[in-house]
């Protein structure tokens, strides 16, 4: 454990990894509460799965662009302290499984040695910022998107107004007005746009997926590049102050938007800026750092089966705005593969292409500036990996979540029914090798991490009950989702729900329909047309339960019969009370406070003692089981309930005294002075807890 305090260069970087490894060591011997421990590692990209006594670990890979030395210490890492499997996610990570908690530290800083962290990547903070997989190199994009991105995502990690949020923060950047970065169900979306020569983005706030799908709205239809991140900003500030905190499901911002609107938010957005200490933030992309294809001589390939090999251009071919260059999409089932192939791959793309990646949005990898008269090497080295399966973002390029394989909140098996949907239109329905229009995606419960509300066919894990009482797994059908580009989109109908051995065949009668009815339509304007109730007929006898078989009650993937097992979520970041540690974690945030002030950050230490104040009024209203749901809340309460009845006095009014940090520009004389009053209230509440407790014993 002692050599990543030696190895690790960044101060930052080791000071994080040692705290988690004192966290750990505390939390085992029973120092820390179970809860307050969650929320550290949680941010720490460390997660709980399905299994017992093991973690998932979630690396955060901005952009999705990975390097190959980067790949291949993500699989000497996953081979030393996982399974040896990578699992790309739907934002664009890379997740190992079956970890050891107390190795997690070790692992961290094996992954820092090439620049690779784990830092947000879980818990309710900025998660990792997405962007379309082909940025930089798209024939339609105005502009590359991904260094506005890398310094978005630079900006805000470590941010203190980010770290303690209700709950998680989305963001994905689309390069063109196809919209691939799926802008409209993120919290920002940005859609790359030029106007008058000036580069910038049209806006999308408050979208998102989970059991109550919303569409974001249109903040701005052009913002200047150099707003963005104080934009952003001035979002975070808003959505942590005024989002919901105690009860998970109304605490993303879909739901703050849907309450106050959209004006009250531009409003709050703009209250802040006072606050903010960066009105504009140039972001250099001439700096940016672009990977460079190589110079090689064409090795001698022979292609043996031309078919398949004029199959796969045709279909996994993607073109690219750098003459000379295409790009290449290799299908990825399910999102897994080994790091043997891993390895393999890192050498061919620095040794034949420009040493860079990309994982996408579907689970896939794309590999940019491969030279034209390289494409036959490329297959060749490919097959051998077998990563030339056809296909590519097409209808048989199905999305799923982990579902029951590790997922707590898994229902039903996502990944046995993909594989199993895949083969049946494979088998079944070969032309849609080649068919772009229709998206399949799967997920194993509601919180959607495969997408399914947002898919032209979706499909969610859930549970039929028997007249008998018995327990099946079972699949909600969604129909007529759709990406309908620049920002806009259509969320799925739930239209019935069958047992999960009947899932093929509810496919096969929406592809056969779609094949007899759609009449040259896409399958969105198709759906539309027919309506939700045209489907229900279409598929309702497979509903009926009470014909079901032994067959029934074994999952997809599955031997066993089927037994329900929810454990406690944290894909969607638990929300976590810390009442016995409140007023500790306030003197925590003044120490921070003064670390940043030293250092010269005077909005960050500002910000740092703006959560000192929240944390201690929360921790007071708590004793006297008051509502703590949102930081407004709990600044409004406060007055009425402790400052009104003269139970503790102020100079000022408490509103007035935290909200200082609104009205006032953050100086070196205005920081000195908002740690001073964090600490003077610190001291006042915890006199009065003191006291109060004293009288009660």
């Amino acid at each position: 454990m002692q050599s990543f305090r030696t190895e690790i260069e960044n101060p930052v970087v080791e000071k994080d990894i040692i705290e988690l490894a004192d966290k750990i060591a505390a939390f085992n011997n029973l120092q820390i509460d179970e809860e307050k421990f969650r929320s550290l590692r949680l941010a720490r990209g460390v997660y709980g799965q399905r299994q017992p006594g093991v973690q998932m670990i979630r690396i955060k890979l901005p952009y999705g662009k990975v390097k190959a030395n980067q790949l291949r210490r993500i699989a000497a890492v996953s081979d030393e302290y996982s399974i040896g499997r990578l699992h790309i996610t739907t934002r664009q990570d890379i997740q190992i499984h079956y970890v050891d908690l107390n190795r997690t530290p070790e692992l961290w800083a094996e992954l820092e040695r090439d620049d690779v962290t784990l830092r947000e990547a879980c818990g309710n903070v900025v998660r990792n910022v997405t962007a379309s997989e082909t940025a930089g190199i798209d024939v339609n994009e105005p502009f590359d998107v991904s260094p506005y991105a890398d310094a978005l995502y630079k900006f805000f990690l470590r941010n203190p107004i980010c770290q303690e949020m209700g709950r998680k923060f989305k963001v994905s950047f689309s390069g063109t007005d196809e919209d691939t970065g799926l802008s409209y169900l993120h919290d920002l979306g940005f859609i790359a746009k030029i106007e008058n020569g000036v580069r910038g983005f049209k806006v999308m706030v408050a979208g998102g997926l989970g059991s109550q799908p919303r569409h974001a709205e249109t903040l701005y239809d052009f913002l200047a590049s150099d707003k963005i991140i104080p934009l952003m900003e001035g979002v975070l500030r808003v959505f942590d102050r005024f989002g919901e905190r105690k009860s998970r499901a109304k605490a993303r911002m879909k739901f703050l938007l849907k309450d106050i609107g959209l004006e009250a938010f531009r409003n709050l957005i703009e209250q802040e800026q006072n606050a903010i200490e960066f009105k504009t933030v140039v972001i250099d992309a001439d700096a940016y750092v672009a990977s460079t294809p190589v110079s090689v001589e064409v090795p001698k390939v022979e292609i043996k089966d031309k078919v398949a090999f004029d199959l796969w251009k045709s279909t996994n071919l993607i073109p690219q705005k750098q003459a000379g260059f295409v790009a290449i999409g290799i299908k990825v089932l399910l999102g897994d593969f080994y790091t043997d192939k891993a390895r393999l791959l890192a050498d061919l793309v620095e040794n034949y292409a420009a040493s860079e990646l990309r994982l996408t949005l579907r689970q896939n990898i794309v590999i940019p500036f491969v030279k034209e008269d390289l494409i036959p090497y490329f297959y060749q080295e490919l097959e051998k990996l077998g990563f030339v399966e056809s296909g590519y973002n097409k209808a048989v390029d199905i999305t799923a979540c982990p579902g029951t394989d590790t997922c707590n909140l898994g229902i039903a098996s996502s990944t046995g029914i993909a594989a199993e949907l895949e083969k049946v239109i494979a088998a079944e329905y070969p032309q849609y090798l080649k068919n772009e229009d229709l998206v399949i995606k799967i997920s194993g419960c509601m919180n959607a991490c495969g997408q399914h509300n947002m898919a032209n066919i979706g499909f969610q894990g859930m549970t039929v009950r028997t007249p008998e009482k018995l327990v099946a797994p079972a699949l909600q059908v969604l129909l007529g989702g759709g990406n309908l580009g620049n920002g806009n989109g259509t969320f799925a109908d739930k239209v019935v729900k069958v047992p999960s051995k009947r899932g093929p065949e509810a496919l096969r009668r929406v592809l056969d329909d779609f094949e007899a009815n759609a009449n040259g339509k896409e399958f969105v304007d198709y759906y539309k047309e027919k309506g939700e109730k045209y489907f229900y007929n279409l598929l309702n006898d497979l509903q009926d339960v009470t014909n079901l078989t032994q067959e029934d009650f074994i999952d997809w993937g599955e031997e066993e019969k089927y037994v329900k097992e929810i454990g406690i979520g944290e894909c969607a970041g638990v929300v976590i009370d810390l009442i016995a540690t409140l007023f500790f974690e306030s003197e925590e945030k003044i120490d921070s406070a003064k670390i940043a002030f030293n250092n010269k950050v005077y909005s960050g230490s500002i910000y740092y003692a703006y959560q000192s104040i929240v944390n201690s009024a929360k921790a007071s209203l708590m004793a006297e089981n008051q509502k703590t749901n949102t930081h407004a809340g709990i600044i409004s309460d406060f007055d009425t309930y402790f400052i009104s009845s003269k139970k503790i006095e102020l100079e000022t009014s408490f509103s007035d005294l935290i909200y200082q940090i609104k009205n006032a520009a953050p100086t070196e004389e205005f920081a000195k002075k908002y740690i001073a009053d964090a600490n003077v209230f610190l001291e006042k509440v915890r006199t009065f807890r003191n006291a109060e407790t004293s009288v009660s014993k």
